[in-house]
């Protein structure tokens, strides 16, 4: 059985912007992806709302996603495949972040999990980096957002450069997927069914 770790966010939690509690495990991607990929594919679901790339939030506890990606990646060892998409909530404006620095936070987690020995036969798993979604359209989340949906725009080609710098591969789910109406950040019914075509296809180029 090949095994594929999703670490994400709300949008791999499965977050409803309408209503801000969780979509049931059918309709989120994971569960979409684990339908479509069968038995012979474990789909682990490691998303947590608010989660950053590598950043401590004064206000959000616990949401810094490099103090928790070595102990994910050890406990689900032997990994295949790790689909990776952060960067949404460094776009908050408490982080006062650059685009630049948002990808570079990205990058340490890519260095993190190239590192970690948690793949078949101690090496690394393979990585899918996905780009986030652009936000758009920003209702109630727009104060903390100020300034976000601009630099989400640049997230895609810089992700796309740390893919090439190090060999590993890489989806832009904006060519599939827009923001939910609602909130203007999170995936709607349709876009966690877009998103999850979107990451099957990527798998089986890379898994298949």
């Amino acid at each position: 059985m090949k095994r594929i770790l999703c670490f994400g966010d709300s949008n791999t939690f499965g977050t409803n912007g309408s209503t801000g509690m969780r979509f049931d495990d059918q309709i989120r991607w994971t569960g979409v992806l684990r339908a479509k990929l069968g038995d012979q594919y474990a789909v682990i679901e490691e998303g947590l709302g608010g989660r950053t790339t590598v950043w401590d939030d004064p206000i959000e506890l616990y949401k810094n996603g490099r103090t928790y990606l070595m102990p994910c990646l050890y406990s689900h060892m032997p990994l295949d495949l790790v689909v990776i998409m952060l960067g949404t909530n460094d776009l908050k404006k408490r982080f006062n972040l650059p685009a630049c620095d948002i990808a570079a936070g990205v990058e340490v987690l890519i260095n993190d999990i190239l590192s970690s020995e948690c793949g078949r036969d101690g090496g690394a798993p393979n990585i899918l980096l996905v780009a986030p979604i652009m936000i758009s359209g920003l209702t109630e989340l727009a104060e903390m957002l100020e300034d976000g949906e601009e630099k989400s725009k640049r997230l895609p080609a810089l992700y796309r450069q740390l893919a090439d710098k190090h060999g590993i591969y890489f989806w832009d789910c904006n060519e599939a997927v827009k923001p939910g109406k609602a909130d203007g950040v999170h995936f709607d019914e349709q876009g966690h069914q877009q998103f999850a075509q979107g990451v099957y296809t990527e798998i089986n180029k890379i898994l298949r």
